[in-house]
């Protein structure tokens, strides 16, 4: 039996843009950061705690919505 698991992807006019306040990288929802195995279209809110900019190692505190 085969057994099917629903996912929901949210659209980018609903996710917002994060911005990394020590070295201006940006988390872009809609790209996710697959190097690190986060999956396009996974909202920001929803990044593992132990989740570091891939530029210059900070943590999700350290981030700040995009205007």
């Amino acid at each position: 039996m085969q057994i099917l698991q629903k996912v929901q992807i949210k659209t980018n006019t609903t996710m917002k843009k994060y911005v990394c306040t020590v070295c201006g990288w940006i988390y872009d929802p809609a790209k996710g950061d697959p190097d690190n195995g986060i999956q396009p279209g996974t909202a920001f809110e929803d990044l593992p705690e132990d989740w570091t900019c891939p530029e210059c190692g900070v943590g999700k505190e350290d981030f700040e919505p995009e205007d």
